[in-house]
């Protein structure tokens, strides 16, 4: 799957690099709904190309599974204010 690494050369690796902490950063920084799993935009700096047809859980299981998210962050001292 990550084949394309192999060919490229150190300046290309590390301007891939830099790319990726870039947008793991952007993530990393954003706050409020922009936390949400739906993320196309990080995904596309992937090489391999996949059709986004999302998935959403019914409104019951993806607010429980919001709320046990949000929880685990309570637990972990993750808990951004």
């Amino acid at each position: 799957m990550d084949e394309d690494l192999a060919t490229m050369s150190k300046e290309q690796l590390i301007e891939e690099l830099i790319k990726l902490r870039m947008a793991i950063r952007e993530h990393r920084d954003s706050t409020g709904h922009d936390l949400c799993w739906h993320h196309p935009k990080l995904w596309s700096l992937l090489p391999e190309k996949t059709d986004l047809k999302i998935s959403v859980p019914e409104w019951p299981e993806f607010m429980r599974r919001c709320i046990r998210y949000r929880k685990s962050l309570d637990d972990s001292n993750l808990h951004i204010k």
